[in-house]
């Protein structure tokens, strides 16, 4: 016991730290290029891990001109030499997770040797995804209207897990007897509220039988596995969000948004780790907005601007295929989520989508009633009739796709970063440009006095700079 209480420092009055979490989230509304930021840190990385969110999520990383679409899968887990460990909070489709690992297998990884299931995950089923899509044909018949949702089952799953009719990994690896009998129970619950329901009772159950054998060896008890990794040897963790900040399900723009915590919140109840283990928290930032589906969007562009950003960003979201809605940098919404999450440093990424444009508009505040207002507003209708208001900054009108630190980029382009990072009053930033032969810059400036030049050997390079 005093061992025991040692290990804890209880009555020491001060709790363990151990190693910290590198965290990656969204800023924006999704598809900021999380993946891509991921993939550079993930470099030097031990663990990488998926704390919330189920195969509703899409990054692409492409590696030796090979291109990786990531779901469910940490996209992290692209470096050979990382263990992926999915908590608790994700949510887990089985057949879409071993068709992603095949998928991907198929390319030379080795990945389902590398990965750690959370026992408390919950189970989606096929029955939640053909649910999902009745509740948009639904809505869509009732209000005119749906959700925009990706049909992947995403939100009946965390609301049987709110509504603690779920079932987690955990009762699939127990009395398979006693799961059957719970899984029927909940299949019938749904064909209650929605007649026209097929579902595969017994077909499904044959299936999940079958994942029995070949997802056991990768489960653990998620809270002791991440302990150990905390509080064993020094290690290097990142923890990859899914989602972002404005599609988070209770400081996202509601009701368009996500069914989970995808601010740093749900990296501790996601994980089961504590607060003092979150470590650097990068805030990953487009440098204009996108927006797949409806919602309001307050600095959209519907005319040839948002159109040119659309095609020259190449905006077609990676797991449904939808166009994305496109348009200039708000930093009212960036500073709601820098409030929310506490970010440490910005990501940047395709600064160099802006290169063709003489003038660039940043939203800098919100008026009301020509009121201005300090803070992003929860009611929708509000939020659809806000007046952005804009600070207009000059372009730089040349090509910064093979700039390779951030002294080399246009003056106009620095300002154009020193003006956010002011603005939302975060110091560091990683800036990140894009270009067709998958060529990406990263120049870290950090507020730390040493300097750290980090290049891989992929196809696609990267340098990472810290500078004070």
């Amino acid at each position: 016991e005093n061992e025991c209480n040692q290990k804890l420092n209880i009555g020491t009055g001060r709790p363990p730290v151990g190693n910290r979490v590198t965290v990656v989230l969204g800023a924006q509304w999704g598809d900021e290029g999380k993946g891509k930021v991921v993939d550079l840190l993930a470099q030097d990385a031990d663990m990488v891990c998926r704390c919330q969110g189920g195969n509703n999520a899409g990054h692409t990383v492409v590696v030796d001109s090979v291109e990786y679409d990531f779901h469910l899968l940490p996209s992290g887990i692209i470096n050979p030499k990382v263990t992926a460990f999915i908590g608790n909070g994700v949510v887990i489709h089985l057949p879409g997770l071993f068709e992603e690992a095949e998928k991907n297998e198929s390319k030379g990884k080795d990945w389902e040797k590398r990965l750690i299931i959370s026992d408390r995950a919950h189970i989606v089923f096929d029955f939640h995804q053909a649910v999902d899509g009745v509740q948009e044909q639904q809505r869509q018949e009732q209000a005119g209207k749906n959700l925009g949702t990706t049909k992947k089952g995403i939100g009946p799953v965390y609301s049987a897990k709110a509504a603690r009719s779920g079932l987690r990994i955990c009762d699939l690896l127990a009395d398979f007897t006693q799961f059957s009998e719970r899984y029927k129970a909940l299949a019938q619950q749904y064909k209650g509220m929605y007649p026209t329901l097929e579902i595969d009772i017994e077909g499904e159950l044959i299936k999940l039988k079958n994942y029995v054998e070949r997802i056991k060896h990768m489960v653990r008890d998620g809270v002791h596995y991440m302990y150990e990794a905390l509080h064993g040897p020094p290690k290097k963790i990142l923890v990859e969000g899914a989602n972002a900040a404005l599609l988070d399900i209770d400081f996202g723009t509601y009701p368009f948004v996500t069914s989970s915590n995808c601010t740093v919140g749900g990296v501790c109840t996601g994980l089961g780790m504590p607060p003092q283990n979150v470590g650097e928290v990068y805030g990953v930032v487009k440098a204009y907005t996108t927006r797949v589906g409806i919602g309001a969007f307050p600095s959209e562009q519907s005319n040839e601007i948002g159109e040119l950003l659309q095609t020259r960003g190449k905006e077609v979201g990676v797991t449904t295929g939808r166009k994305r809605r496109c348009g200039w940098l708000d930093l009212v919404l960036i500073k709601y989520a820098h409030m929310i999450n506490g970010f440490t440093a910005l990501a940047l990424t395709k600064l160099d989508i802006l290169d063709v444009f003489a003038e660039i508009k940043v939203g800098v505040s919100y008026k009301v009633d020509n009121q201005t207002i300090p803070y992003f507003p929860a009611n929708q209708e509000v939020l659809q009739h806000v007046e952005v208001q804009y600070e207009t900054l000059p372009g730089w009108n040349s090509d910064t796709s093979a700039v390779r630190s951030f002294e080399e980029l246009p003056e106009n382009a620095q300002k154009y970063v020193h003006f956010i990072e002011g603005h939302v009053g975060v110091p560091g930033t990683i800036v990140h440009t894009h270009t067709h032969t998958h060529t990406h810059t990263y120049t870290h400036r950090h507020r730390h006095a040493h300097t750290h030049r980090y290049t891989h050997t992929h196809t696609h390079t990267h340098t990472l700079m810290h500078r004070k």
